[in-house]
């Protein structure tokens, strides 16, 4: 067995992606140019290579910024792109190389993100976890509206009602611009650098009709947008979020609803809300939702003296950072973000 670096080999890379029970959207050759371009990070794709095919992928990647360190991380940007192999040895090869890589590049850590347990004994003592670092939240959904709506719980079913009541209105499309216009604003508000809308424009050209935009508007203007992607039966709201007046109106609660009946309508049958820390507003939000969190199994590697990173809003050392980021003016916010948020993969 041996390890290669990705090169051209993008196709073979997809069909064992695509071929695996267990891969995830974010294992797709694709974010390696996504990243490159967006973030200018160096890539490190590899696969696992026996008699000619490939047993395993890795789409790691080196993060390197001066306010957040030097990282490997497997997948960024991602919430979801560990080592996925189709046996216990090239799991373990996978693993290996990326520890490796680690100490010749002089990253502080490796990290692999599992959405799922590796099978007992696939994955090395050496690698290290944080228990409760992040949960995902994931739950069924049927191809029936009404059943999807009273699989809500009553409270929040509610507030969609009410939302519904408001007069919103949702469209999908593709086009990005209005969608970062709103989740600038969500985002600052929440103290969070914002992306460049040049990264939310590279996935919409890379992933084609495998991503779609859900816009609300209230009297005729936007007030909650999110980028969605669709993989085999299963649907991912990524990035949204509301504006200000969002709330009064139960937008937000609207959006989701929208983007779980056109999901219904594409055939999905399974609602991926996403990563949240607990004790965050998101986390409440999707708990609210009736979805159940589930532990991500995140895994790091550690150079000597380091300990698993923690770069999330609820660490006390951010704090003074979120509560000045959230006074800023929007334009100012707008253009120092993408600067700052390169390092929060």
């Amino acid at each position: 067995m041996k390890i290669v670096e990705l090169g051209n080999a993008t196709n073979a890379w997809d069909d064992f992606v695509n071929a695996q029970p267990d891969a995830t959207f974010f294992h797709l050759s694709a974010w390696r140019g996504v990243i490159e371009a967006a973030f200018r990070h160096r890539a490190h794709y590899v696969y696992a290579e026996q008699d000619g095919a490939i047993v395993g992928v890795l789409p790691l990647v080196q993060v390197r910024t001066r306010l957040f360190g030097h990282s490997l991380i497997s997948n960024p940007f991602c919430v979801y792109g560990g080592p996925l192999a189709a046996d216990a040895e090239a799991f373990a090869a996978l693993c290996g190389h990326a520890a490796a890589l680690r100490a010749k590049l002089g990253a502080r850590v490796a990290e692999l993100r599992f959405r799922d347990t590796p099978p007992d004994g696939w994955l090395a003592q050496s690698w290290a976890s944080r228990p409760g670092l992040y949960v995902t939240f994931r739950r069924a959904m049927t191809g029936d509206d009404d059943a999807n709506l009273k699989a809500i719980p009553r409270k929040q079913r509610a507030m969609v009602r009410k939302g519904i009541e408001s007069g919103l209105a949702a469209t999908t499309g593709r086009s990005i611009d209005v969608l970062h216009a709103v989740y600038a604003e969500s985002v600052r508000n929440l103290g969070t650098p914002v992306f460049a809308k040049k990264y939310f424009a590279i996935l919409a050209e890379t992933f084609g009709e495998a991503l779609d935009v859900v816009t609300v508007c209230h009297d005729g203007k936007p007030v909650a947008a999110v980028m969605n992607f669709y993989w085999r039966d299963e649907v991912i709201p990524y990035y949204g979020g509301g504006t200000a007046a969002a709330r009064a109106c139960h937008a937000n609660d609207f959006l989701y609803w929208a983007t779980m009946q056109g999901a219904a309508r594409r055939g999905c049958r399974m609602f991926d809300f996403g990563r949240s820390k607990e004790g965050t507003g998101a986390y409440s939000f999707k708990k609210n939702w009736g979805f159940s969190p589930a532990p991500l199994h995140y895994r790091f590697a550690l150079a000597e003296g380091e300990s698993v990173p923690d770069i999330n809003p609820l660490n006390p050392k951010y704090r003074l950072m979120i509560d000045t980021w959230k006074r800023l003016p929007l334009p100012v916010a707008n253009a120092i973000g993408p600067h700052l948020v390169r390092g929060v993969g």
